[in-house]
């Protein structure tokens, strides 16, 4: 079931848990060393649910978390074949930005109340990028 604020901004289930939805894309692209090319820049709206998490993920870009509502705590899992503990953050309205650095693993963790962030993701996000531990 499509948590009440998920339907409002017409969010899809993410693969890795929460919802989401693209709602930038830049129209600039640009030629990655190996050959890629992808938007400079994309944009999403991230919402995390009451006591859901996301499974660990990484991503080939940075990825900006820009708070909304709410407190989202990112788990870093270093850049190694699986994830191991290498710190977090928390986004929220005291901390409103985080960076994750390209390549490494992170995942978020249950809160007690609904967290909606949106990722800003340079070079631009594409799931050819993403990767599920």
């Amino acid at each position: 079931m499509r948590p009440p604020l998920a339907e409002v901004l017409d969010l899809d289930p993410h693969p890795e848990g929460g919802w989401y939805r693209q709602t930038w894309v830049s129209p600039v692209t640009v030629t990655l060393p190996d050959g890629r090319v992808r938007p400079t820049a994309t944009l999403i709206y991230f919402l995390l649910p009451a006591g859901e998490s996301s499974a660990w993920h990484k991503v080939a870009s940075d990825e900006i978390w820009l708070a909304h509502t709410g407190a989202v705590t990112v788990e870093l899992g270093g850049t190694g074949p699986q994830p191991a503990g290498a710190g977090s953050f928390v986004v929220d309205a005291a901390s409103p930005q985080g960076l994750v650095p390209a390549g490494v693993w992170q995942r978020t963790v249950p809160s007690t109340a609904d967290a909606l962030v949106s990722c800003l993701v340079s070079p631009g996000f594409d799931f050819a990028d993403f990767e599920l531990a």
